[in-house]
This record gives structure tokens, sequence and C-alpha cells, in this order.
């Protein structure tokens, strides 16, 4: 399915559109479907990776204003 098999979406104000984006999302956020988004082996040993390396050492992780600062010094 995309956009333009659903005019009426189109037809909506940008204000409309986000707030059905994060209703959509609130939905699919909300189903405990277990294949909702299924992870590859590969993927859930890179996130494993990446957990271990964080509980490894918590301190290392970026603060949310530090993580802010950052990415609009590269842009």
């Amino acid at each position: 399915m995309t956009l333009a098999d659903l005019p009426a979406i189109q037809q909506l104000s940008r204000a409309e559109q986000l707030e059905l984006v994060a209703d959509l999302w609130d939905y699919i956020a909300a189903r405990s479907d277990d294949d909702l988004l299924p992870v590859s082996a590969e993927e859930a040993a890179l996130l494993d990776r990446r957990l271990a390396a964080h509980e490894a050492a918590p301190g290392s992780a970026l603060s949310l204003d530090e993580f802010k600062r950052q990415l609009a010094s590269r842009l």
C-alpha cells in the first residue's frame, strides 16, 4: 500500500497528517505481535554487543544535550 492508494490522506493538512502518523505509531507500538518487527540473528547479535558495551562502560554514553550539540555541529 502506498500513499497514492489513500487519496483522503493527501487532502489532510500537514498537522492532520502528523496527528495521523502519531496515532498510527501508537497503534503499532501497542501491538504485542512477536513478528511485528522481526529482527534477524545478525541484528540481534549487534544489539547484544551494543548493550554489553554499554553495560561495561555506562559512563561512555552521551547525554541528550551532548548528543544534540554534536549533531548540531555536523549540520
